[in-house]
């Protein structure tokens, strides 16, 4: 039986630099393909020469795109506009962006249903209505007149499926759809596009760097890197029988490591968060009286011992992040205390608090958005030691420092005269971990510093942020919602929901015999690598 979709030796170039070489794959009818590897190896590339999206700049070279069996090169625009959305739709990485913030979600499904298909202007929104039952998005009639801010990032996501879904397509390209979703909605978008794989006979071509989601979703894997397939082989044989370097480089990353000492004695606390509140308050009226109250933080007490690693693991809005910012005097704590080196921080003075901003650093989830793009990486680096006084007050001497900070995070010195967007993702993050490692703190709380990287970027930085423990001794408050990454980086864990925490302990406790249901929820709900077997659970399970 011939494919439904067919690229044949398709290479891209923009100029004289080539961007894909000689890329070839098939997709059969019914069937979830994957493309995986980096950012920057073409992956999202592949698909845009697909859907025929691709920038001006950007020149096919050679090669062809044949969907049932025509070349879709070869297709007028006005042609091609009848196929894109309406036999092969895309869902892309960030919702928020995709949907235009201006329009009900009902009617941005709507549209792309009165472009494709002749249906009467009465039966438009009974379908819309129609999808979004598909795609489990709750009380849907209502729905249909909400805005893309007032839904979750998992409701987004669904949103965006029922767009791609409207007009009954025969292939899908899902662009990274869960990489910014939590663990649980996760596995609720992945358990929805395989029941519409099988209810519609849908073809997939699932582009992701997560190996974990490749085991749950593919019937069949293909390898990029640097523009080029390396790879191709049928989901279990790519698993237990990877052959390329790059491959078994990729799987090495994705597997759950625990490369941390064995577990030494409790140390002495550094960082006691004791009965914390965090409340907003609700105002309504012309007045704007205050209604009642949105408690982001109720009730969290915790420790972080010297040299060691707390996560602090649960979904989007159970309070994580609050925690982070409460404990850096960040937002006005209710209720509580935050008590570093036997000093209550929860209601010092700003001047009174400019000692401990030194003392307590931290590194932000989205590294291109916490760098100034108009300084270099220098002068972001000796900003903060300036405002704190910390390190050589003489520019030599403050070069020198910066050289040995960025050395130390793994960069080169020369780096120091660039700017951010010259720097790959997780060349970023370093910088972010050199910008705090700079002043010389002795606790740091990454929040979420690894959830936009690729894994094998992920695996680098965690590696170095455990290097740089256990060469300073600097404690880190891991603000995660990847279970994966837990018994690798952690000593202890909490899990937050609701602004409580439910369940907390050492990580081979919490991970390998969980107590609480929530807790049992998320480590059910995380993705596993299908070969290996290696689960958070199993890390501490297995026998070494």
């Amino acid at each position: 039986m011939s494919p439904l979709l067919s690229v044949k030796d398709l290479s891209l170039r923009v100029g004289e630099e080539s961007l894909l070489s000689s890329v070839n794959f098939e997709i059969h009818e019914s069937e979830i393909f994957a493309l995986v590897g980096e950012s920057g190896s073409g992956k999202s590339l592949t698909s845009l020469a697909i859907m025929r999206l691709l920038p001006d700049a950007i020149s096919v070279s050679s090669g062809d795109i044949r969907f049932k069996n025509r070349s879709l090169f070869a297709l007028p625009e006005s042609q091609m506009q009848k196929v894109r959305g309406r036999s092969i739709a895309m869902i892309f990485q960030e919702p928020m962006s995709a949907l235009n913030p201006v329009m009900r979600v009902g009617e941005q499904v709507a549209e792309a249903i009165r472009v494709h298909l002749d249906i009467k202007k009465e039966e438009i929104k009974d379908k819309v209505i129609s999808l979004f039952e598909e795609v489990a998005l709750k009380e849907p009639e209502e729905r249909y007149n909400w805005y893309p801010h007032q839904l979750s990032g998992g409701q987004k996501q669904r949103v965006m499926i029922a767009i791609a879904l409207a007009c009954e397509p025969d292939l899908l390209i899902a662009d990274e759809p869960t990489t910014a979703l939590d663990v649980t909605i996760q596995a609720q978008v992945l358990t929805l596009l395989k029941k519409i794989r099988e209810k519609r006979k849908l073809s997939i071509l699932f582009i992701t760097h997560d190996m974990a989601i490749v085991g749950q979703m593919a019937d069949r894997v293909a390898v990029m890197r640097n523009g080029e397939i390396v790879e191709q082989a049928a989901c279990e044989t790519f698993f237990t029988h990877p052959k390329h370097p790059y491959t078994q480089m990729l799987l090495r990353d994705a597997i759950f490591q625990k490369e941390k000492e064995e577990m030494s004695k409790a140390s002495e606390p550094l960082l006691v968060v004791k009965n914390l509140k965090v409340y907003f308050p609700i105002k309504k009226g012309l007045f704007q009286r205050t209604v009642g109250y949105v408690k982001a933080v109720d009730g969290v007490t915790l420790s972080i011992g010297k040299g060691k690693t707390l996560a602090l693991v649960g979904e989007s809005g159970s309070g994580k992040s609050t925690i982070g910012q409460a404990i850096l005097s960040l937002v006005d704590i209710t209720e509580g205390r935050v008590i570093f080196e036997d000093q209550n921080l929860a209601h010092l003075a700003q001047r009174a608090l400019k000692p401990y901003r030194q003392k307590i650093q931290v590194v932000f989830q989205d590294p291109f958005s916490a760098l100034n793009p108009r300084m270099t990486i220098g002068n972001i680096i000796l900003e903060g030691m300036v405002s704190l006084g910390i390190g050589p007050k003489e520019k030599t001497l403050q070069d020198s420092y910066i050289k040995e900070i960025l050395l130390k995070v793994e960069l080169e010195a020369e780096h120091m005269h660039r700017y951010p967007h010259e720097f790959s993702g997780g060349q970023r993050q370093r910088i972010g971990i050199a910008r705090a490692l700079a002043v010389k703190p002795e606790l740091i709380i990454c929040d979420e510093p690894t959830s936009a990287l690729d894994v094998s970027v992920r695996s680098q930085v965690l590696h170095l942020l455990q290097k740089l423990q256990r060469e300073s001794g600097v404690s880190y408050l891991f603000i995660t919602h990847d279970l994966s990454i837990v018994p690798m980086i952690a000593d202890e864990v909490a899990v937050m929901k609701e602004g409580k925490i439910v369940e907390q302990g050492l990580v081979e406790d919490v991970m390998g015999n969980p107590q609480h249901s929530y807790t049992q929820q998320l480590l059910e709900a995380a993705p596993k690598l299908p070969n290996l077997g290696l689960t958070p659970e199993d890390v501490y399970n297995t026998k070494e």
